[in-house]
């Protein structure tokens, strides 16, 4: 009975550690297989978020029809078309007691603040081409202009205030998705002060 029991012993000893190997090296592959996903669930993530912030409001030009306007996805977040002429604007309409006003696309708006118009985000040198992730969350938490600790102030109606309070990852989701856009040449107009108008 006892030279059954030992070899019995032994082969199960065999197979535990066997099996104990087998799973590290399947764990092993499936930490290594879950990096690739990680990067793909942050792009998902991003593109969420570009969605349900509304980017596409006041940084990509639409198309005018029967329904109202339609965002052109071929030039996304490309922001005010640089060739596109401003419609006219009554200074009397836009006194803060009044009328805050924005061109039929949505890309530009008027204000006591003056004209200020869609930035154009897609990875392009004319937009967010040569930016850092650190750019992005300067630009977002506090506000400045192309990201730059000494930019201009961001102009109404980029609603930085309320972005700022996004989290550090759905940051970086974000910035991921714009970077993994098509990019688009399109350099936007200067603000124009209300001096100007």
């Amino acid at each position: 009975m006892k030279k059954t029991i030992l070899p019995l012993f032994l082969l199960a000893s065999v197979l535990l550690v066997y099996t104990n190997c087998e799973n590290a090296n399947s764990q092993t592959e499936a930490t290594t297989e879950t990096e690739v996903p990680n990067e793909e669930a942050l792009l998902k993530r991003g593109e969420y978020l570009l969605s349900i912030m509304d980017c596409d409001a006041c940084h990509t030009p639409k198309n005018l029809t029967p329904q109202g306007p339609i965002p052109d996805m071929t030039r996304r977040l490309s922001g005010y078309p640089a060739d596109k002429p401003l419609p006219a604007i009554n200074k009397g309409e836009i006194t803060p007691d009044k009328w805050i006003l924005f061109t039929g696309d949505l890309t530009a708006a008027v204000g006591p603040w003056g004209v200020s118009f869609g930035a154009n985000l897609t990875p392009h040198e004319t937009g967010t081409g040569n930016w850092t992730f650190e750019n992005f969350k300067t630009a977002l938490r506090q506000g400045k202009h192309k990201g730059m600790e000494n930019g201009r102030p961001l102009l109404p109606p980029m609603p930085w205030q309320v972005y700022r309070n996004l989290s550090d990852e759905d940051m970086q989701a974000l910035f991921k998705a714009i970077q993994n856009l098509p990019p688009v040449e399109n350099v936007v107009p200067a603000p124009i002060p209300p001096t100007e108008i």
